[in-house]
């Protein structure tokens, strides 16, 4: 691990995953729920479980339901990946000190990739009324190397004009995020060179680092050196720009196709997952280093009853 992550909060800050997602469970026309935008939704992840690119994953089980009212015990048969970046927190502020958004900049030591591991079937049946719990906390991976704002300072972006305008705690006056090229490839048992099923970028972001940092500690919150807050899945605005495979099957009624032939909606055991980031200069490439976990199948039932 490149830090000793203390405490771990992840966002919902991409609106193009925010409205796939809200479409398929609901409709176009309510797909965002109306506090979205006007705050960069978040919850309390699990610093614990977070392991460096190359540690396997091992295939959660838990409670899921057919019918939406009774469950039953499984193991996950929905396991997804989320196409991430981690803020590592260099500068604490103290408890009841907020910090202000456009000094929220001073707080970031640097980035990293992060796959937000998620049993999508163990969500649907949990996630209503707190959120996830138990489909998040099993895993997540981050890249070995921390990136700081300075190394990726020439790639500053703009983020899009944000509407409707946000409370004055929220009004960053330098509104940007950065223009790094994100991948996912899936490698299987019989590819093992890997396919690649989605690009994206970090600059796909509706909220920006400091939006989600001065939110976080809005209420007094105190966030510690070393903990990570994760973007939430970054998506584009195309089918190959979407950050995780509940998109690129759209909930399972579509394929994703590799070249050998096999087709995948989610992660079979025996299955990788490389996460992959790189700004490119002029002639010279910043890297993140590979972001990869192989899954590992379920435990048997003897481990658990």
């Amino acid at each position: 691990m490149p830090v000793f992550i203390r405490d771990y909060t992840d966002f919902y800050s991409s609106k193009n995953h925010a409205f796939n997602v809200g479409c398929m469970f609901r409709d176009p026309a309510t797909a965002l729920n109306p506090n979205w935008t006007h705050l960069p939704v978040g919850y309390h992840g699990r610093a614990s479980s977070i392991v460096v690119s190359g540690t396997p994953i091992r295939r959660p089980k838990g409670q899921i339901t057919v019918d939406k009212v009774t469950p039953v015990w499984s193991q996950c048969n929905r396991l997804d990946l989320e196409l991430e970046m981690g803020t590592i927190i260099g500068k604490s502020n103290k408890l009841g000190e907020p910090v202000k958004v456009n000094n929220a900049r001073d707080h970031i030591f640097g980035y990293v990739l992060l796959n937000d591991w998620s049993a999508r079937d163990l969500q649907v049946w949990e996630y209503v009324p707190l959120g996830p719990f138990n489909a998040k906390n099993f895993a997540s991976t981050i890249s070995p190397w921390v990136i700081t704002p300075e190394a990726l300072a020439p790639f500053k972006v703009a983020l899009p004009e944000q509407d409707p305008k946000l409370l004055p705690y929220l009004q960053d006056s330098d509104l940007s995020s950065y223009n790094i090229d994100l991948k996912v490839v899936l490698k299987t048992p019989t590819l093992p060179a890997g396919h690649t099923i989605a690009v994206s970028n970090m600059k796909y972001l509706y909220y920006s680092v400091p939006q989600t940092i001065a939110h976080h500690t809005v209420t007094g919150c105190n966030l510690n050196v070393g903990d990570m807050l994760g973007s939430g899945t970054i998506s584009g605005t195309k089918k190959e720009e979407f950050g995780s495979m509940l998109e690129l099957c759209w909930g399972g009624k579509e394929t994703i196709q590799l070249p050998n032939g096999e087709e995948r909606k989610f992660l079979l055991d025996g299955d990788a997952i490389v996460l992959q980031g790189e700004c490119k200069g002029d002639g010279f490439t910043i890297g993140f280093g590979d972001c990869e976990g192989t899954i590992l199948p379920a435990l048997d039932d003897s481990h658990f009853f």
